[in-house]
């Protein structure tokens, strides 16, 4: 059934903490016991997926809309930003704040099923300006608090909106956040050779839709063989559709071009001191996207910021599995309950 969890304050001074297993073990001093997490399907609301037009640009969105909501929580993803990865996710916060919440998974600009813009490459700042964008038009006049959460790249994106909406966001958390580059990444060196190259990327895109023409049963034992046999057989069957594709293999590479060429550059650490008491992070153990001397930087540059580490065993793709997407979803649901921002049934 899963483990208990703690969060364990590490110091005084370092405002992070230590989510752990104590399997069998009893809380010590310092210790926040916290409910277990229900690693078993359960009866929930499902998320609806629809397309909407932003800024003339077709987007797949995965939400839930709550009868009568307090907030809502806009969920950006990671590089590939395929919304449907989010399913498990979306629909376990739904139910872990209540129903007193709607959430919404964007999907990246041409990160999609279908090639609506036409083989166009989309960059890192279009598509911050398409996060913006849906904002101001689908929740500009709504009276509910915004909540951000954005995963990896999303983590960066999510900031970005956040200096330009401040008026509009409540509280912005970011998952495994790649918020710089980490020079010590051989994954990151390959994947930015390749991304840099137009004709290593057209054949890296072509390869991927050549996987996904096969027949079908060998396709998906490809991808995971691939992806590794913790994800599950949704988000295995949301990469065959959406990821190996042409159109999207070419963005996604495209966009990480120009990830890394902006990554080079510092965070923005005057802003994220200004807004430190509404901005948390949640970092993995062995993530080399976001690794943790990542997290001591910003315990160093931003003291007031929420810092947590998850040793639960989950992976920077947390999503792409249940285990992965319950946990991930408590601990926001008791990030925001604790911020007040709904009722704490």
């Amino acid at each position: 059934m899963g483990s208990l969890r703690c969060a364990v304050d590490l110091c005084s001074t370092q405002r992070y903490r230590l989510f752990r297993s104590v399997c069998g073990a009893r809380s010590g001093p310092g210790t926040v016991s916290m409910e277990k997490a229900r690693l078993t399907p359960f009866p929930r609301e499902q998320a609806a997926t629809r397309i909407c037009m932003v800024s003339s640009f077709a987007t797949e969105l995965l939400e839930i809309r709550s009868k009568e909501p307090s907030l809502h929580v806009l969920v950006i993803p990671g590089n590939p930003g395929i919304a449907a990865f989010y399913k498990d996710f979306v629909e376990a916060l739904y139910e872990n704040l209540g129903g007193q919440a709607s959430i919404t998974a964007i999907g990246h600009i041409s990160h999609s099923q279908k090639d609506y813009e036409h083989g166009r490459f989309f960059s890192l700042h279009e598509q911050i300006d398409h996060k913006v964008d849906f904002i101001e038009q689908e929740l500009q006049h709504t009276e509910q608090s915004i909540v951000l959460v954005g995963h990896s790249i999303g983590a960066y994106i999510g900031l970005e909106v956040f200096k330009r909406l401040q008026n509009k966001i409540k509280m912005f958390v970011g998952l495994y956040p790649f918020l710089k580059l980490n020079k010590n990444s051989v994954t990151q060196s390959a994947i930015g050779y390749i991304a840099r190259s137009s004709l290593l990327s057209k054949g890296v895109s072509l390869f991927a839709s050549f996987i996904r023409s096969l027949r079908p049963s060998i396709t998906r034992g490809i991808v995971r063989r691939f992806l590794g046999p913790s994800w599950s057989v949704a988000a295995v069957d949301v990469a065959c559709c959406h990821l190996l594709k042409y159109h999207t293999m070419r963005n996604v590479l495209f966009m990480a071009m120009t990830e890394f060429q902006k990554l080079t550059e510092e965070p923005d650490w005057t802003f994220v001191r200004a807004k430190e008491d509404k901005i948390a992070f949640l970092f993995g153990v062995d993530d080399h996207w976001g690794p943790l001397s990542h997290l001591e930087e910003i315990s160093k540059r931003a003291p007031g910021v929420n810092l947590s580490v998850e040793t639960e065993g989950h992976t920077h793709g947390y999503c792409c599995n249940e285990p992965g997407s319950f946990w991930v979803a408590e601990y926001i649901a008791n990030l925001i309950k604790k911020q007040s921002l709904i009722s704490n049934n």
